[in-house]
């Protein structure tokens, strides 16, 4: 008895919040901005090509699987083979909020007429940048092994240090944001930020030999542009002053807000750098906790002035 009547209140709250939540879905061009989408790209299929291409960069670090048995050219072949076909597939998906999304429509991007053949031509694009990537990821490794007194190995860079995975990462999304994939990149560089605490927007520039002590709390924004040979310490943001609006409103995209870091800058522990038009010059020091919306010349040194500790004691 008590049994069926828990059956039947079960079935109605069941039925009255269908009811209900059903009423909140529409079509996503009458207003619901989170409107029922089929055919998105897979986060979870865009998390197994991240793993697949750190295979490819670093053999057998990742999984701990032998890298040169039977050989290295058979081992990075499989995943090659792996991350082609499925990048291919979640970029087909991907490419429609090019004109499909909020953004696109607003700005009257047209459609492809032949998505399929587009995303071919990406995956081509992008698979010819791996070697480069590669490249770069090498010096990004001996940067922070040189950079760090506390490192012992590359190994040891490799395997536990945040800021090698936010920035293998970034280099990924980076040139697949330069392709022009919509979503994509960002789910990339999102999805290692929750891993990380590290927040590289994959528009950012950034040269090479580039390395993140400690890294949690570090902010990148979009249109920030990093020279060679620099370092920044955990909790700087290189961020925007304020969001220009046009006449609507609404923030004005596509403009630079973002500072940019020449070459052999290096910006210690909670800094901020504000501003499109702020650029630090070649070889300058940031002191920590400096806030800086004006650029500043090459080989500067900011600091705050020293603050006097006060010590007080018992009892007083």
């Amino acid at each position: 008895m008590e049994n069926t009547s828990y059956e039947r209140r079960r079935a109605d709250a069941l039925i009255q919040t269908l009811d209900a939540i059903r009423a909140t879905y529409c079509d996503g061009q009458h207003g619901d901005p989170i409107a029922a989408h089929s055919g998105i790209p897979s986060l979870d299929e865009v998390v197994r090509i991240l793993a697949n291409l750190e295979e490819i960069f670093y053999p057998g670090y990742r999984s701990g699987n032998p890298a040169c048995s039977p050989s290295l050219d058979i081992f990075i072949r499989r995943y090659l083979d792996m991350v082609y076909d499925s990048l291919y597939e979640q970029v087909v998906r991907a490419l429609p909020f090019r004109w499909k999304g909020e953004y696109g429509r607003a700005q009257g991007i047209p459609a492809i007429e032949n998505v399929e053949a587009e995303a071919e031509r990406i995956v081509g694009c992008f698979f010819s940048r791996l070697p480069a990537i590669r490249e770069l990821l090498k010096k990004d490794v001996i940067a922070a092994y040189t950079g760090d007194p506390a490192a012992h190995s590359y190994a040891e860079v490799i395997l536990s240090y945040p800021a090698i995975r936010a920035i293998t990462v970034h280099r990924v999304a980076h040139e697949l944001y330069r392709l022009g994939v919509p979503i994509i990149p960002r789910m990339m560089s999102e999805h290692v930020h929750s891993e990380t605490g590290i927040d590289i927007h994959p528009g950012a520039r950034i040269g090479e030999s580039f390395f993140i002590d400690h890294g949690t709390g570090v902010v990148i924004g979009e249109t920030t542009e990093i020279g060679n040979r620099v370092k920044i310490y955990q909790g700087v943001t290189l961020g925007a002053k304020s969001f220009p609006l046009d006449a609507h409103g609404n923030p004005i995209k596509a403009i630079k807000r973002h500072p940019t870091l020449e070459d052999d800058v290096i910006i210690y522990a909670g800094a901020t750098i504000l501003g499109g038009d702020t650029v630090i010059g070649q070889g300058s020091v940031i002191g920590g906790n400096v806030w800086i919306t004006s650029s500043v010349p090459p080989h500067s040194t900011v600091l705050h002035d020293n603050p006097k500790p006060i010590v007080k004691k018992p009892g007083t």
